[in-house]
């Protein structure tokens, strides 16, 4: 049984940090490209973050020279590091793992909330 589990969220200030980590189980990861995304109460789910098989990355504007997506299939985990944070960032964040390696698979977490409040 497949299962991703995202850790790491909670409450900072603006201006400050956060690692947020997606642990995949049951899969091998290194097959699999990773998206974070987010959905703040009463938007649409939105991509934040993609990193691929190859570890090549994009990001969405808005995030872009404050959040990294790295992945470490060594421990089958894939991480967002967040800095200046801005309250607008403030979501519930979920990692979605996909493959075309074995046919189309595709995967979703139960997401970790992020709350950036002063």
């Amino acid at each position: 049984q497949v299962h991703l589990v995202e850790s790491g969220g909670g409450l900072v200030q603006p201006g400050g940090s956060l690692r947020l980590s997606c642990v995949a189980s049951g899969i091998t990861s290194s097959f699999y490209a990773v998206t974070w995304h987010r959905q703040a109460p009463g938007k649409q789910r939105e991509p934040v973050a993609t990193i691929t098989t190859s570890s090549a990355t994009n990001y969405t504007n808005s995030v872009k020279g404050r959040f990294t997506i790295s992945r470490d299939d060594a421990r089958n985990t894939i991480y967002l590091q967040m800095n200046s944070l801005k309250p607008e960032d403030t979501a519930v964040y979920l990692c979605y793992a996909e493959t075309n390696s074995f046919g189309r698979r595709t995967y979703w977490g139960q997401g970790t909330q992020v709350t950036v409040s002063s």
